[in-house]
């Protein structure tokens, strides 16, 4: 089962000294060729009555998450982009403000304006959801565009139950999974 083996391969790291906390290792999910073939159909699958039209998800590990759900949702991908990062967006961008993250960051996210359409059907996709910052702001985006929102799909949640039913949150793994 795809969920245990997220669990067998998990790991916390501590940062060290002036750490406040420890860092998840997500590593062993994108070494294992099981687990990365499996886990794009199990995403998916979390909305199986569901048929999203695109997969969006935040940069950094969405760039590798979200066209693996894509695909087996047989969906586009709209990558979703971090404002101030290396990458620098040209052309126009539909942004939103993200709430404060874990770190109490504000940040803004968004993706390419020419590609959301309205009357899409979304999934936003993330490995990891603690807060939701990045996803609220990224239903903003969708709002905005005019584009239908299916609900949002993550690998691992860790998130409050009242962020999880305002993002329709369906998760393969939950914090008290984790050791």
């Amino acid at each position: 089962m795809l969920s245990r083996r997220l669990v067998e391969l998990f790991g916390w790291i501590d940062p060290g000294p002036g750490s406040t906390h420890l860092v998840s290792d997500i590593s062993g999910w994108w070494r294992d060729p099981q687990v990365l073939a499996q886990v794009g159909p199990a995403v998916a699958g979390l909305f199986p009555e569901d048929r999203p039209s695109v997969v969006i998800a935040p940069e950094v590990t969405g760039l590798l998450l979200g066209p693996l759900v894509a695909v087996a949702a047989g969906a586009g991908f709209l990558p979703a982009y971090k404002d101030g990062g290396e990458r620098r967006r040209v052309g126009p961008t539909r942004w939103a403000q993200t709430p404060p993250d874990h770190r109490g960051q504000r940040l803004r996210i968004g993706v390419d304006g020419r590609r959301l359409r309205p009357g899409d059907r979304v999934l936003l996709v993330d490995d990891w959801v603690d807060t939701g910052a990045q996803l609220d702001a990224l239903c903003l985006v969708v709002r905005d565009a005019g584009a239908d929102l299916i609900g949002a799909a993550a690998l691992v949640a860790t998130c409050p139950p009242e962020v999880a039913e305002r993002l329709r949150l369906r998760a393969l793994v939950t914090g008290a999974d984790l050791p």
